[in-house]
């Protein structure tokens, strides 16, 4: 394993949002941030040790990104599989750039893992003949191992397990809260976080949770492009507190956008219903407008390819035909497998004019998954001590340069599991006291977060050039510029709330991203440059890793890793990219 630098000054970079002092405070062992599969998962097994665990989230605890997933959890469950064909598919999508211990960790310890979730009360759709776990097919598998329930609403379905059991375990919950900056102590250690609750609840406004452990669970930040599949409260605020508190991030370029999302028009803004990937898998054909199966001859999975190559398929015929969008055509099930196989995805299409029971559904590309994130260990551990990081928002190893479909839910539970363990494993102890640091980053107004989707849709999108990713660049330093100018010569930023905090964490990804892509300069998985459209593995099989420089005031550092292993991660000594 390569490892980038040497130390860092404790407590971080010294930048916080401008916030209002906590006006009220919980003690705990441990403060999980997100309630989503992730969160959920490493919270009832740190309160099962006998951790004293809070759970924050952003809005209601089952309104996390989890819900929406559609097609399933991916694992070797069905007869004739197993974790190395697992392994296979994944390191075959990631292109080159997934840490393979990590992977092997994922496929080897993630049935039993989803066994747990089943004893925990999640019910999967099973067959009527054998009452064995139903399983499907997903683009990059070659076998069926997809579990779903209630046809397409898995997140949905496990959702509510969690959240259910997280009540009867009597875990105490914060929810409609914004978590806002990490708490360290004197030694730069992990101390709690400050968060902001919106008007709701027994809390009101900006409080403080303080506990020697925080694990962000917080989703992803597909709000960064102007269409997504995520739900309007993935920001990347997760990424950007860590950023923030001196942690380090990865692999933040490799952004998946989803190949089928229902298309709404060209202005159409926010979150786009998704068309799963297991509506390929049951035999939909992508078409174009005159019927031709395009992706055929492309991959010999065609439509089931990895995600990236089916993404890149829809975008070069629709170059070609110079079209908005092209088609799913999946008339040939007939009304009763939509139904009771896809009923989510067939009222949403309804909802919407479409019936696909007698129409192609029309679709394009969207924002979907962030493969990248902050940098953890096998044990979900990142750069700072004390903050450990698990699903969407973490960078793990598993994803590489494209996440295999369906292995999102089960790297969140997987490694939600090794966290908890890692805690309880340690003795308990109260931790030093956060040491307050003065807000010293600018704030955005509210509308920079349309300007932010504006600029990283044009810019830094499905299609990427070195030309598009400077004018990204460039608008977005314009954005940050202004501010801390306003800020450093004026005294003035914008007015501290829940829209300009998120308008500025998704600056700060946003930033990160470009600058990642910039360098970048190849074409790998779900990064797609045009001005360099060939995999480059002598110059590129590596990782770019990003901090906020703690010497040079708030400027990105992008470090290449020295080869394609994942970079090894010592919180307890704190390495940093700085030379």
């Amino acid at each position: 394993m390569s490892t980038p630098g040497r130390g860092i000054p404790s407590g971080g970079t010294g930048i916080r949002l401008h916030a209002p002092a906590p006006g009220w405070s919980l003690d705990a062992d441990v403060v999980v941030v997100g309630s989503g599969v992730a969160g959920l998962t490493a919270a009832l097994r740190c309160a099962a040790a006998g951790r004293r665990t809070v759970v924050v989230t952003k809005a209601r605890l089952d309104d996390g990104s989890t819900r929406w997933a559609q097609g399933g959890i991916a694992a070797a469950l069905g007869e004739g599989d197993s974790p190395e064909q697992h392994l296979d598919d994944t390191l075959v999508a990631g292109a080159g750039l997934c840490d393979e211990e990590a992977v092997r960790l994922l496929v080897t310890e993630g049935p039993d893992a989803v066994r747990r979730l089943i004893a925990t009360g999640a019910v999967f759709d099973t067959s009527a003949e054998t009452g064995e776990i139903e399983l499907t097919r997903e683009g990059g598998h070659h076998r069926r191992r997809i579990a779903h329930a209630g046809g397409d609403a898995t997140g949905a379905e496990i959702s509510r397990a969690l959240v259910e059991a997280v009540h009867a375990a009597g875990i105490e919950t914060v929810e409609n809260a914004l978590v806002l900056d990490l708490l360290q102590d004197a030694r730069g250690r992990t101390a709690g976080v400050t968060l902001h609750v919106m008007g709701e609840g027994q809390h009101d406004g900006v409080g403080a949770v303080h506990a020697p452990a925080v694990i962000l669970a917080t989703g992803g930040m597909g709000q960064v492009f102007s269409a997504t599949t995520n739900p309007s409260v993935s920001t990347g605020d997760g990424v950007a507190l860590a950023l923030r508190a001196g942690a380090e991030v990865s692999d933040l370029e490799f952004v998946q956008f989803h190949p089928t999302v229902l298309f709404l028009g060209p202005d159409a803004e926010g979150q786009q219903p998704l068309v799963s990937e297991a509506v390929r898998g049951e035999g939909a054909h992508l078409v174009d407008a005159n019927g031709v199966r395009f992706m055929v001859g492309q991959h010999e999975l065609a439509e089931l390819a990895p995600r990236d190559i089916v993404a890149k398929g829809i975008m070069r015929r629709m170059q070609e035909q110079d079209a908005q969008h092209m088609y799913l055509d999946a008339r040939h099930f007939g009304a009763a497998m939509w139904e009771q196989r896809f009923p989510t995805i067939l009222a949403a299409c309804r909802s919407h004019g479409i019936d696909p029971v007698t129409e192609p559904i029309p679709v394009a590309p969207a924002a979907h998954y962030a493969s990248g994130g902050v940098r953890t260990d096998l044990h979900g551990r990142t750069t700072v001590p004390g903050l450990y990081a698990c699903g969407e928002v973490a960078c793990t190893g598993v994803h590489g340069a494209n996440r295999l479909a369906s292995n999102s839910l089960l790297e969140g539970l997987v490694f939600a599991e090794r966290i908890a363990d890692d805690i309880t494993a340690q003795a308990r102890t109260g931790g030093g006291p956060g040491i307050p640091v003065p807000s010293t980053g600018p704030l955005q107004p509210a509308g920079a977060r349309y300007e932010v989707q504006r600029i990283m849709t044009d810019g830094a999108g499905v299609l990427r050039s070195a030309a598009s990713l400077a004018a990204a660049a460039e608008a977005l330093e314009g954005l940050y510029a202004t501010a801390l100018n306003d800020l450093e010569a004026h005294g003035k930023t914008a007015e501290p709330g829940v829209d300009t905090w998120e308008a500025t964490n998704l600056l700060c990804v946003a930033r990160v991203l470009v600058a990642a892509a910039q360098q970048r300069e190849e074409t790998r998985g779900c990064h797609w440059r045009e001005d360099h459209p060939d995999r480059d593995d002598a110059r590129w099989r590596r990782h770019l890793v990003v901090r906020l420089s703690a010497t040079e005031k708030r400027a990105l550092v992008v470090v290449p890793t020295d080869s394609a292993d994942f970079p090894s991660v010592h919180p307890l000594s704190t390495p940093s990219l700085e030379q």
